[in-house]
């Protein structure tokens, strides 16, 4: 089940004279887009493009900063919902997640497509939120299912169906397979699921090592993985791809915030705090960048985590221009074990982080508007 439009459909839901306007989630004019509403989509706006040229194409839209805590709260509705119906729920963000209803059609008295479409009502009945469902025979089909016909779509591919369905389609619907994955797929004449079924499966890994193996499996409609249930969060990020290549440490630097912010807030609505910062780069011909840095202790303090990406950034030295940067924390732990014994290198870390939590407080209150941070503006 993968929600319609998730954050932009929270906010119509919690304010009714936006219910046939285009809705943007995002930041400023100088952000990007986090949601769009299938207004604003039908204008040509798309998640992760930039706010002006979002703007550009949609200039009537309405512009909302995220609330976390009232989209953690509909996905928290949303996953109890779920849970009655099978123990077996694996979530992959806030607002998507697998389950398995494999021998419930006993216990339910109805079939599992007829469950999915109670739960879809249910949703719409008692949250006000929309939903589409994929069901198949497994995870991977279940998710190309659940995009084929969105919103409020419900699409099965069946199991003898599976070989028709695949044929023609094209790579690119494989989770995984980006602009660098197809761009050398194409060079290897693969365009198409049956481009991929001509292949022999140690050509395929030789060409393209473990992604070769998973291509020669998923080309078949093979896929082992389980739906597993209750599976740790192993990290929390964001990223974000650029309109135009960039090597501007001033506006790295706004991005950096931007994201280490959206990363605390989601690790903050969560209880959550990482003991390692990860920044993320690609360049311009999609080779990446990858740093990392252990903490003493764990945190969730988005000045804590601007200032680890910043100083990561400024140890890969001049390797731009990028197209994409992202930050992340990992090494997950209860925020009860978070920013405990400070740092004695910053005696004023301890100042900013009571001030950000006071910052949270009045947001909570006023809203995401209420202050906002000049380095945000970049």
């Amino acid at each position: 089940m993968d929600c319609d439009a998730f954050y932009a459909s929270v906010e119509k839901r919690d304010n009714p004279e936006l219910a046939d306007k285009p809705v943007i989630i995002g930041g400023g004019k100088r952000g990007v887009v986090s949601t769009a509403c299938y207004i604003a989509r039908i204008r040509g706006v798309r998640s992760a493009m930039p706010m002006f040229q979002a703007l550009r194409l949609c200039p009537e839209a309405v512009v909302i900063k995220p609330r976390m805590s009232a989209y953690v709260q509909a996905s928290r509705a949303i996953r109890a919902m779920m849970d009655e119906l099978t123990p077996a729920v694996e979530p992959l963000s806030l607002d998507e997640a697998f389950m398995d209803l494999s021998g419930t059609q006993k216990l339910h008295g109805a079939p599992p497509a007829e469950m999915l479409a109670r739960l879809v009502k249910r949703m719409k009945d008692e949250l006000g939120l929309t939903g589409s469902i994929g069901l198949s025979h497994n995870k991977f089909l279940a998710k190309v299912a659940s995009d084929l016909d969105k919103p409020r779509g419900f699409s099965v591919i069946g199991k003898a169906d599976t070989a028709e369905f695949l044929q023609d389609k094209p790579v690119r619907m494989i989770w995984g397979v980006g602009a660098a994955m197809q761009a050398s797929l194409d060079k290897a004449g693969i365009r198409t699921f049956s481009d991929l079924l001509r292949w022999d499966r140690r050509d395929l890994e030789a060409r393209f090592g473990s992604m070769g193996d998973r291509l020669y499996f998923l080309a078949r409609g093979e896929d082992r993985r389980r739906v597993s249930a209750n599976a740790p969060m192993k990290s929390i990020s964001n990223e974000t791809t650029f309109f135009d290549d960039t090597a501007s440490l001033d506006i790295l630097d706004g991005h950096l915030w931007r994201l280490s912010q959206k990363v605390s807030d989601r690790a903050k609505a969560r209880g959550l705090a990482g003991r390692v910062v990860t920044l993320k780069l690609k360049r311009a011909n999609h080779s990446l960048i990858s740093r990392r840095i252990s903490l003493h202790d764990a945190t969730q303090v988005a000045d804590r985590i601007y200032r680890q990406a910043r100083a990561l950034l400024d140890q890969t030295g001049n390797q731009g221009p990028y197209r994409l940067i992202g930050v992340g924390i990992s090494d997950l732990v209860d925020e009860t074990q978070s920013d405990l014994s400070g740092d004695l290198l910053d005696p004023d870390a301890r100042k900013r982080s009571d001030a950000e939590r006071a910052t949270d407080r009045i947001r909570e209150k006023f809203g995401p508007d209420a202050i906002v941070k000049g380095r945000a503006l970049r």
